[in-house]
């Protein structure tokens, strides 16, 4: 399925015109996931699960699901708290026996020549616990996802880890942060790469080749790629299973157990996804990781995910025995076990099906996989569930904040059935009033808290019937930003002239996160919409004694300017609604908002039988009569709304 970088080359991440990747998206979402994928969701084995509300269940034994009817609807799904994440003190990060995390070197002392980062089976001793060492690499570009990686590790209490730099960049500025890193010789640019590119392939082999040297210093590797967070330490998990030659995550989107035991083998029909692995230096692991290298090196065409899953594959089964759920693999001597799908979640898994929420476990880990918008998407996710590592002026934006609270009717949300029409219903109602909040967000030059997002259905790259079957998607559930907006496109910065002034987003979950800080809680304004005429509705900036502000709806931008100029210290203003607030922009402001907006939203995806199958959100749906949800119906009309 998606892997580490791959879906910014799927959806977009760059300005180009978003019809430019629909045909890529088809093509490559068709031939390199829907294999894996359909295998997973059609085999016969698996049976449709519904949502579990039963006590937590036993972990004893092995527990297998058993088909139940779809449940409507229930209360919306939200990881629970995370802490907050603050850079940890040296006392917080320090490690049982290893050196200290997060302590920076005294800025007098000159950093060490680059040959004492290399990788060497001393330099990685250094860090060895219990023989286990957990790494993840990257370039410059990814420097925030790798802090955040690391901070997650420290804060339970880890501090066996390693960071490949591939740049000279990120080594110097993690040395300097005091995060243990070593130097992988790539001499890598320090820019973000696209899925599929040359660059994307290059960091796939050294992937690869770092595995194949480090084996053979005798020590565990805990493999991750820096898209991932740890949500509770994983090695007691890993621990309980000393036979595995190899454990993998999956990109499996239908449970096989119910409980915290390695999924059942025969029953994953998806890819083994490499962005998390564990691998024990045994005789077996060593000979797959070289003719592994040995492929990828061969033809620099193979994706290293594919060549992984080809190789592997070469035998499947039989079982080691009949209680580990362990099998034997690749040439028949390898042990291999497939993490659980529910605790060692993709971004299917945790985002859109909170499997582990609905199965009442703990998920041990966060892939961001199954999304898009790039770089900028999987960022997004993370800041979603309350688990990325940002700065403290990331929760203090200049000119504050504003949020709103949404307006759905029952019928739209709960009504009917979960169809492509109710689908784009109910975006479509959500969509109008997130439309006036960008509006308002940009003449008050305040940054927009985005509202959860609720849908009827499921995005993916392929046709598929609302969700995918067998899986445990809850319908309506609330779906991530990036099923409906292009965040990379919300977030790049736009010719203001052409564009107009650009406009900061947060997170749905922003308000809620522990990480905001008290001048950001302590100064709030409520706003409450009301009907101009009407007894103590005018324009004023005169609070009620309770201290909320009535603000006239339908009020025009010298309105909005005058009164809430008062209320510029005001850290976050939340509209009560956003429906009929505003009248609009003058002419050459509202041509210029018009122009950027349209290009925030993005597809749905798809349809079933029909080429092509995606449909085109639009932002202004509603100014054109008889608009319906239906896929291009000629070539020529296959591009984003005008």
């Amino acid at each position: 399925m998606v892997e580490g970088w791959r879906n910014g080359f799927r959806e977009a991440t760059n300005s180009k015109p978003l019809f430019v990747t629909i045909y890529a998206t088809v093509i490559i979402g068709v031939l390199v996931s829907s294999f894996y994928v359909f295998s997973a969701i059609y085999s016969p084995t698996n049976g449709s699960t519904s949502w579990l509300s039963s006590p937590p269940l036993s972990t004893a034994g092995r527990i297998r699901q058993h088909p139940q009817e779809n449940v409507t609807f229930q209360s919306p799904v939200v990881p629970p708290p995370p802490r907050a994440l603050p850079l940890p003190s040296p006392e917080e990060a320090e490690g049982k026996s290893l050196g200290k995390i997060w302590v920076s070197p005294p800025r007098d002392k000159k950093m060490p020549p680059l040959e004492s980062f290399k990788l060497t089976k001393e330099l990685f001793g250094e860090r060895v616990k219990d023989n286990v060492i957990i790494v993840t690499f990257g370039n410059y570009a990814f420097m925030d996802f790798i802090l955040t990686w690391v901070k997650h590790l420290t804060d339970l209490d880890i501090s066996n880890l390693l960071v490949g730099a591939m740049d000279t960049k990120l080594l110097e500025a993690l040395y300097w942060k005091g995060v243990p890193v070593f130097d992988m010789g790539s001499h890598m640019s320090t820019v973000d790469v696209g899925w599929g590119s040359p660059t994307f392939h290059k960091m796939g082999r050294e992937k690869v080749i770092l595995i194949d040297s480090v084996l053979p210093f005798g020590y565990e590797l805990l493999m991750c790629d820096t898209d991932m967070v740890w949500l509770k330490n994983p090695l007691p998990y890993l621990a309980r299973y000393p036979e595995a030659d190899v454990l993998t995550s999956s990109d499996q989107v239908v449970p096989t157990v119910v409980d915290d035991s390695l999924d059942i083998w025969q029953q994953v029909g998806a890819a083994y996804n490499i962005g998390i692995f564990h691998w024990r230096p045994t005789e077996p692991a060593k000979k797959l990781a070289k003719e592994w290298k040995e492929m990828l090196l061969a033809d620099d065409k193979v994706w290293d995910q594919n060549g992984f899953n080809e190789i592997v594959r070469k035998q499947l089964g039989p079982s080691v025995d009949g209680d580990s759920g362990l099998f034997y693999a690749y040439d028949g001597n390898l042990k291999v076990g497939i993490l659980p799908a529910s605790i060692f979640c993709s971004g299917h898994t945790y985002f859109v099906q909170a499997m582990y929420q609905q199965l009442r476990l703990e998920p041990y880990a966060l892939h961001t996989t199954f999304q898009y918008a790039g770089t900028e998407g999987k960022r997004h996710r993370l800041r979603e569930g309350m688990v990325f590592f940002d700065p403290p002026e990331y929760y203090d934006a200049p000119g504050g904040f504003i949020s709103f609270k949404p307006s759905i009717p029952k019928s739209l949300l709960l009504d009917g059935k979960h169809t492509i029409e109710s689908h784009f219903t109910l975006v479509n109602h959500q969509m109008k009033q997130i439309r006036s909040a960008l509006a308002i967000a940009s003449l008050l030059n305040r940054t927009l808290v985005m509202p959860p997002i609720w849908c009827r259905l499921d995005r993916l790259w392929f046709g598929h019937p609302g969700t995918l079957v067998g899986s445990m998607t809850r319908q309506p559930f609330i779906c991530p930003l990036d099923h409906v907006f292009e965040v990379n496109i919300m977030l790049k910065e736009l010719p203001e002239d052409e564009f107009g002034p650009g406009i900061g987003i947060r997170e749905y979950s922003f308000l809620d996160n522990p990480a905001l800080p008290k001048q950001v809680k302590e100064s709030w304004l409520d706003v409450q919409l009301c009907q101009e005429g009407k007894e103590g509705c005018e324009a004023s900036n005169i609070t009620s004694p309770s201290g909320f502000l009535k603000f006239p709806k339908r009020s025009n931008e010298d309105t909005f300017k005058a009164i809430f100029s008062s209320f510029n210290d005001v850290k976050v203003i939340k509209f009560s609604s956003v429906e009929d607030a505003f009248t609009g922009f003058s002419d050459k402001a509202k041509e210029r908002f018009r122009r950027r907006v349209k290009r925030y939203v993005g597809i749905w995806c798809c349809e079933e039988n029909k080429t092509p199958g995606h449909i085109y959100y639009d932002m202004y749906w509603d100014e054109k009569p008889g608009w319906k949800p239906v896929p291009p119906q000629t070539p020529e009309e296959d591009h984003p709304p005008v």
